[in-house]
């Protein structure tokens, strides 16, 4: 099968760009022919089909009247459609596969694919489709004033980056793209990773307004070992910016006088989280920047378990399937699709994301009762290598191409 793939960005820059490439890796080590299309930037000058990425508007810098102009373009880029008009000219794919596409790529690319009657599945690992800001949240708190097509909420909340002007043109795309249908109308399937997404974007949409199926993002859980070891931390690790909650998870701390705490990572609230954890006096708490490799990995597998305190609807945590992936059980908010990997019970707890108490005490559950957290550690390492895998990921993937051919 010739499959096209689709991203806004080509060189890896987060987990969108990692999960493009996965992709492609194993549809070519299954036999596939494939191909890769993305915005160009000097980094993308000697790739192979680089020739035909449309250059893309950086919509982050520049004066307003600049950024004005080029407005329309973050919309429906035309250059984006021409260029991709011509990729599949000459590529000949039998289906396109889009990912992240929004501001730079564009559904204009969509239009490019039903005009050369090639079908298209999407992938979404963000609320982007439904919520100007992507994330249903904003400034501390879990948002769906847009629901119904109310996209000027974005405007008085501000909910873009903060800014007035950016949650305008957010807003505009919206209401643009809601007008015009643009992504039901030219995709065929939609593809999420989690059940809450799906049901979400149902809410938003209609159950019955669009196709869409399951496709779990590919992780390898089988090169990872299970980890007999623990010492007597606890971990979290990924970004440290509000809406992952980690103010929640040392307000949990500052309850519990012998628990020690690891924070691996770094983001706008490194600063903001050290000093609150000053002021409980939590000196059981150690912030020790990003870690990455093996040396995460090392952090990883000593760990009793790992607590995933996100405020907003997460998607599909990879911190969660890492964690799995060495046997360790995770303490998770009940938010977008932690609860569906957790399973509480089975393979960690869940808690109300913003209830520190009960947070608390899911700590002192697993802390208290080493049996237990073993035994979670183990169905979650059986879980994570049945499930997450290259070859179940492949005839998965390729289920969801022929149903779309077909």
């Amino acid at each position: 099968m010739r499959i096209l793939l689709a991203n806004n960005n080509y060189i890896i820059s987060g987990g969108a760009e990692v999960f493009y490439h996965e992709v492609g890796r194993i549809l070519e080590k299954c036999g596939n022919a494939v191909a890769f299309f993305s915005a160009k930037d000097v980094s993308t000058n000697d790739i192979e089909w680089g020739t035909y990425f449309p250059r893309v508007a950086d919509y982050s810098s520049g004066s307003i009247i600049s950024r004005t102009v080029a407005f329309p373009s973050m919309i429906f880029n035309r250059q984006a459609k021409e260029r991709m008009a011509l990729m599949i000219r000459d590529f000949k794919p039998d289906i396109i596969h889009c990912f992240a596409i929004y501001v730079k790529l564009t559904a204009s690319i969509l239009a490019a694919a039903r005009e050369a009657e090639v079908p298209v599945v999407m992938s979404c690992n963000d609320y982007k489709h439904i919520c100007p800001n992507y994330k249903l949240y904003h400034h501390g708190h879990v948002c769906e004033a847009c629901k119904g097509g109310r996209y000027y909420q974005a405007v008085i909340n501000r909910c873009c980056h903060g800014s007035l002007i950016y949650s305008m043109a957010s807003s505009v795309e919206a209401y643009t793209h809601d007008m015009l249908d643009i992504y039901r109308k030219n995709v065929n399937t939609f593809l999420f990773a989690s059940k809450f997404m799906a049901h979400k974007t149902e809410e938003f949409w209609a159950p019955d307004s669009f196709r869409w199926r399951m496709l779990i993002n590919p992780f390898n859980a089988l090169k990872f070992e299970y980890s007999q070891t623990s010492e007597d931390y606890i971990l979290y690790f990924g970004r440290l910016i509000d809406e992952k909650g980690v103010n929640v998870l040392l307000d949990a701390i500052a309850l519990l006088p012998d628990i020690k705490l690891i924070v691996v990572g770094d983001g706008p609230d490194y600063a903001l989280l050290e000093r609150q954890a000053m002021a409980l006096g939590l000196n059981r708490v150690s912030f020790v920047g990003p870690k990455w490799g093996a040396e995460l990995d090392d952090i990883l597998r000593r760990c009793l378990f790992v607590v995933v305190p996100s405020l907003w609807h997460e998607n599909f945590p990879y911190v969660i399937l890492q964690s799995f992936a060495f046997g360790k059980p995770v303490v998770g908010s009940k938010r977008g699709g932690i609860p569906e990997l957790v399973s509480h019970g089975e393979r960690g707890l869940v808690y109300e994301a913003t209830d520190p108490i009960e947070l608390a005490k899911c700590i002192l559950q697993l802390w208290d009762n080493k049996l237990a957290t073993i035994e979670m550690g183990h169905a979650a390492k059986s879980y994570v290598d049945e499930t997450f895998n290259e070859e179940a990921f492949y005839r998965t993937l390729m289920d969801i191409y022929s149903e779309a051919l077909a």
